[in-house]
């Protein structure tokens, strides 16, 4: 009798591991309970851990990071025989403590996911779900999700900053409402923050015969269960979701960060509600931070500076006088829109230690390293100078472009200020400064392949999220190495949008001044005067020759006459020995992927518009979904010579300094100075 039953084991266990894994639950069989967590109850990855108290710990206080926490059975949401979408219960208890008081991460969310790892998902907005192709819907990602969203971002139609919201396969959620519950026994609306550290618990219904989701809400946990569910929305999830589909969490942080919690879970699958949690069972968050006890330390030491006031009256009203013209602001109508982001000339005053710690310097003015003092955040502070009357048009076009521009390889503009003589930007600091210094810097270390084509792919994500992954297409108009930024990891960033334009989706830009840095600019300028998305793949291209060769398009040395570096390229691949064109700081690498960037880097070169590939297109061909399109080299021209030979057709008064590092700005020269001319 035992040999048989073990018998029976063995065939079990070797019919387990021939269908690959674990077997997706349907039916009524699904359903657990976990009060506090053990590693085997949830597959982890990310930044997501199961503490040793029971917690199930998404993210922790770092920035730019998400977390999944996933049941590691699939489940499927399809009756096998009739295809109808099955019923199920979940409820779960959340807390979402955020680093500092005035910034936080992104929030958190109930899932169903084709996968446990969520392949692409990318952290900050897209909560570890979604990324740039699929956030807005544009494919099906078979992610359907409850959302308790903490941050606002209006290019999801976001209605605040604290809300509970459906999304089916798009960050754009079908249904969604401020956080708050029905009180059961006054009938009214109870208002709650996500970030508040307090505990949330919430329950999703979902009925396969109306095809109805639920989700109710209530803060603190422990209080009666509403009878009014939050949102509502109808959804099949037989078609919405993949046959095999995981269930979990998942929690992001930004550009600020949050940690968030999953304290206890119960599913049930198949009809009936989840099991009811018993709160006193639950694991414990870490307490929050003693901030409570400094506004009584405030009031003593205020009330000891007000009598230190009283008795020195004169030069108390003296020394705030004189503070008040040191630290004096402007701000005029057009900067309300901005209100939010705007930071306190004094908070600058001390981040950056009265301004001495310099970083940068260029046409625009100066750039300092400092410290906010609220947050601790490391910052780069750029001053521009009212002096010049192209500074402020530069000022104005960055706080318009890039205050709502959210990518991870965009440089983030944190704030601006605006004091008497002074436009005072404020940015997220790079540690590993600009790119052109690590390329050019003879006492750096030389950056090897695998870094320099990391560095392409970050900027080319960067490129096609402005041209179309943004409710406007930005073109940035000045993209070069020096523009390009690097992080503690090596990762780059896109920087300087002083000269970026704007226009709606399907318009035609405007005509403008012609304006950029030689070697960049696309033949075409000169004669239309139009910044296209197409000119920035030009200036792309540019940069893709400049990181492969470790040289400048054009020299500073360089005359009219002298090849450039699209020339010398193109001359080693009409020889047969395009890989002599490369960085000989470089050493050994991968080849096929070295001379991929450089026929890419001449095709986006090309001197007609027309014959350059679209960003998406350039996205695709380095990440190798696509091949680079054959272009024999005799088809591609000489891009340098063919630019001068357009200088003709600039206007009488044209400007040009040709250097590898000077922007090109055609101006009447009677009415205005060199000042227009900016140098990046």
């Amino acid at each position: 009798m035992a040999a048989a039953v073990l018998a029976a084991v063995l065939v079990a266990v070797l019919l387990l591991l021939a269908r690959g894994g674990p077997a997706a639950a349907d039916g009524a069989d699904m359903e657990f309970l976990f009060t506090g967590f053990a590693p085997g109850n949830v597959t982890t990855t990310g930044a997501a851990v199961v503490t040793s108290s029971g917690l199930l710990q998404l993210t922790n206080e770092t920035n730019e990071v998400f977390g999944h926490g996933f049941y590691p059975v699939p489940v499927r949401f399809r009756d096998a025989s009739t295809g109808a979408p099955i019923s199920f219960s979940t409820t779960f208890v959340v807390a979402i403590v955020p680093r500092h008081d005035d910034a936080h991460g992104h929030g958190i969310a109930f899932a169903l996911a084709p996968s446990i790892t969520v392949p692409g998902a990318v952290a900050g907005k897209n909560l570890g779900l979604f990324n740039t192709l699929d956030n807005m819907g544009q494919i099906r990602s078979e992610v359907v999700a409850v959302e308790l969203d903490t941050a606002m971002d209006t290019e999801f139609s976001d209605i605040n900053d604290n809300h509970v919201g459906i999304d089916v396969n798009s960050l754009v959620s079908m249904k969604s409402a401020p956080a708050a519950y029905v009180n059961v026994g006054t009938a009214s609306l109870i208002n709650f923050s996500l970030v508040s550290g307090n505990l949330h618990q919430v329950w999703v219904e979902y009925d396969g015969a109306s095809m109805r989701l639920e989700v109710t809400v209530v803060s603190p946990a422990g209080k009666p269960r509403p009878a009014v569910p939050l949102v509502s929305y109808t959804v099949n999830l037989s078609a919405a979701v993949a046959d095999d589909t995981y269930i979990g969490f998942s929690g992001a942080n930004g550009a600020a960060s949050s940690s968030h919690y999953v304290l206890g879970w119960s599913f049930s699958l198949g009809g009936g509600r989840a099991p009811d949690l018993d709160l006193s069972k639950l694991p414990s968050i870490p307490s929050l931070r003693t901030k409570k006890t400094m506004p009584q330390l405030l009031i003593i030491i205020m009330f000891l500076v007000a009598v230190l006031v009283l008795l020195l009256v004169s030069g108390a009203v003296a020394v705030l006088v004189i503070r008040r013209r040191r630290f004096a602001e402007e701000q005029e109508d057009w900067e309300i829109g901005y209100g939010p982001h705007r930071i306190s000339y004094k908070d600058l005053h001390a981040a950056t230690r009265g301004f001495r710690d310099v970083i940068g310097a260029g046409g625009f003015g100066r750039v300092y390293h400092g410290v906010l003092p609220r947050s601790g955040t490391e910052v780069a502070v750029k001053k521009v100078s009212h002096e010049s009357r192209q500074g402020l048009r530069e000022f104005v076009s960055e706080i318009a472009s890039m205050s709502r521009l959210r990518h991870r390889n965009l440089v983030q503009l944190l704030g601006y200020c605006r004091r008497r003589g002074e436009l005072i930007l404020v940015y997220d600091y790079m540690v590993n400064g600009s790119l052109d210094n690590h390329l050019f810097d003879a006492d750096r270390p030389a950056l090897s392949w695998e870094q320099r084509v990391k560095i392409v792919r970050d900027v080319a994500a960067g490129l096609l999220y402005l041209h179309e992954g943004w409710e406007q297409v930005v073109v940035h108009r000045d993209i070069k190495a020096s523009n390009v930024l690097l992080d503690a990891d090596m990762n780059g960033k896109l920087s300087d949008f002083g000269l970026a334009r704007l226009y709606d989706h399907g318009s035609n830009p405007q005509t403008t001044h012609v304006i950029g840095t030689l070697g960049y600019l696309a033949p075409e300028m000169s004669k239309t005067g139009k910044a296209t998305t197409s000119t920035d793949v030009f200036a792309f291209g540019a940069f893709l020759l400049e990181v492969a060769c470790g040289r400048r398009p054009m020299e500073r040395n360089d005359d009219l006459d002298s090849p450039g570096l699209v020339d010398l390229v193109l001359e080693c691949w009409k020889a047969g020995r395009i890989m002599d064109a490369k960085d000989p700081k470089i050493g050994k690498c991968d080849e096929d992927d070295l001379e991929l960037v450089l026929k890419l880097g001449l095709l986006c070169s090309h001197p007609d518009p027309r014959s350059r590939p679209s960003m998406r297109q350039v996205v695709k061909i380095l990440e190798g979904a696509e091949a680079v399109p054959e272009t024999p080299p005799k088809d591609l021209g000489s891009n340098n010579r063919l630019f001068y030979g357009y200088i003709d057709s600039f206007d009488e008064f044209a400007t040009i300094f040709p250097t590898s590092e000077t922007t090109v700005t055609t101006q009447p020269s009677s009415s205005h100075s060199n000042d227009e001319l900016i140098s990046g």
